[in-house]
C-alpha cells in the first residue's frame, strides 16, 4: 500500500471519530494543552471505534448471528513512574474534558506547558483502509459458510457434526499526543474457523482450522475455504487413530546451569 492509502485512513478516522462529535484537531490540541503541567512529562488520547459482525452455523443451519458497536476514547497522563489514566464511552468533548481532568489529577501545581504543532508522518500503509462488514452481503456470507459444511462432509463419510463460524471486524482509531504526533488507521479483519467431529466405532474426535486477514470477505475464495474444510477433516482424522501419549516415569536431563534447563 502506498501513502495515499495512508492518508484516505487518517481521512476516514477522522470523519469515523470526531466529526460526528464536532471536533477537529484544534480541539485535540487544547485537551492536551490543558493536560500539560511542568511534573507531566507525556500525555496522549487514544479515540477508537469498533464493528464487529459474526455468523455461528452448525449441521448446515445459521444457529447464532452477532453485531456489536463499541466506541470510546482514553486519556493518559504520565509523570515519572506515575500513570494517571481516564476514559470514555462517549466521543464528545465535555466527556473528554472530564477524563482530561482525571487524568491530569496526578500533577497538583504548576503551570500549563506549551505544547507542539501536530505533525502527521509518513506511515507505509500494509492494507487497505476498508469496512470489511460492507464488502459483501448476507447471502453470500452464509453461502461460504455452507460451502464449508458441504465440503467437510463430501471429504470423509466419518464427518458426523460441522460447525463453522465466520467474523468481520472494523477497527477505527486515532492518536494524539503531546510531542506533536499524530496518526489515524482503520484496521479490517475478517477470520473464519471450521470445527469438524468425526466419529468411527463409537470414539469421536474433532479438530478445527481457520483463516483470515486484514482485508475484506473477498479474502474467502470457495477454494480457500474448501482446503479449509478438507485440513480441519484430515487434523480430525489423524486424531482418530493418534496412539495414547506415552506416560509414567520418565528420565529428565538438565542442562548446566541455574535454575535447570530442560
Amino acid at each position: 500500500m502506498n501513502n495515499a492509502a495512508s492518508n484516505n485512513a487518517f481521512s476516514q478516522a477522522e470523519e469515523t471519530l470526531l466529526a460526528p462529535a464536532g471536533l477537529g484537531v484544534t480541539d485535540l490540541e487544547r485537551l492536551l494543552g490543558g493536560l500539560l503541567a511542568p511534573s507531566i512529562d507525556f500525555a496522549d488520547i487514544y479515540f477508537e471505534y469498533s464493528r464487529r459482525e459474526s455468523w455461528y452455523l452448525e449441521d448446515g443451519i445459521v444457529r447464532d448471528s452477532q453485531y456489536s458497536v463499541e466506541q470510546g476514547a482514553g486519556v493518559r497522563a504520565i509523570s515519572g513512574e506515575k500513570t494517571g489514566f481516564a476514559y470514555s464511552d462517549e466521543i464528545r468533548l465535555p466527556a473528554l474534558e472530564q477524563a482530561s481532568t482525571a487524568a491530569r489529577a496526578i500533577a497538583r501545581q504548576g503551570e500549563n506547558r506549551s505544547l507542539q504543532v501536530f505533525t502527521r508522518g509518513d506511515v507505509p500503509a500494509h492494507y487497505a483502509p476498508l469496512d470489511p462488514i460492507a464488502s459483501l452481503q448476507t447471502e453470500a456470507k452464509l453461502a461460504l459458510l455452507q460451502l464449508a459444511d458441504s465440503t467437510a462432509r463430501a471429504a470423509d463419510a466419518r464427518v458426523v457434526q460441522v460447525m463453522a463460524q465466520l467474523v468481520g471486524v472494523q477497527d477505527v482509531i486515532m492518536v494524539a499526543a503531546s510531542d506533536g504526533s499524530l496518526g489515524g488507521d482503520v484496521r479490517p479483519l475478517v477470520r473464519m474457523n471450521i470445527t469438524v467431529i468425526v466419529e468411527e466405532n463409537g470414539q469421536r474426535e474433532q479438530a478445527s482450522e481457520g483463516c483470515g486477514g486484514r482485508s475484506g470477505y473477498e479474502f474467502f475464495t470457495d477454494a480457500r475455504v474448501a482446503d479449509a474444510a478438507r485440513e480441519a477433516v484430515r487434523k480430525a482424522l489423524v486424531r482418530l487413530h493418534a496412539g495414547p501419549a506415552p506416560a509414567g516415569h520418565m528420565p529428565v536431563v538438565l542442562g548446566p546451569g541455574w535454575p535447570g534447563v530442560l
